[in-house]
């Protein structure tokens, strides 16, 4: 069973930078895809970035494209959401996921995901 464990929420000010990351364990899918998706109270699951296994694809949602940069090191089974310039709407529980499909960026085509960590955006 693949275990995936998020680190890095904290608190930040508007604008500020936080660096998330998301350690994969156990058996894991050949080539994962992995992607990052938030959730903030009253709103459903929402799409953030996707990365491809060898890092050469990857997507981000609208609302974060330019601010947030994902990356991952496969010899350490972790995958980074670096988000910059950050915005009280980006406040949310952050989750990361593994998909054993290419190309995915719907929440449905991920197989294994994270417990979250807690990103608030507030001054």
């Amino acid at each position: 069973q693949v275990q995936l464990v998020e680190s890095g929420g904290g608190l930040v000010q508007p604008g500020g930078s936080l660096r998330l990351s998301c350690t994969r364990s156990g058996r894991t899918f050949s080539r994962p895809t992995m992607g990052w998706f938030r959730q903030a109270p009253g709103k459903v699951r929402e799409f953030v970035a996707a990365i491809s296994w060898s890092g050469d694809s990857t997507y981000y949602a609208n609302s974060v494209k330019g601010r947030f940069t994902i990356s991952r090191d496969n010899a350490k089974n972790t995958v980074y959401l670096q988000m910059n310039s950050l915005k009280p709407e980006d406040t949310a529980v952050y989750y990361c996921a593994a998909s054993k499909w290419r190309g995915v960026r719907d929440a449905n085509n991920f197989d294994s995901w994270g417990q979250g960590t807690q990103v608030t955006v507030s001054s």
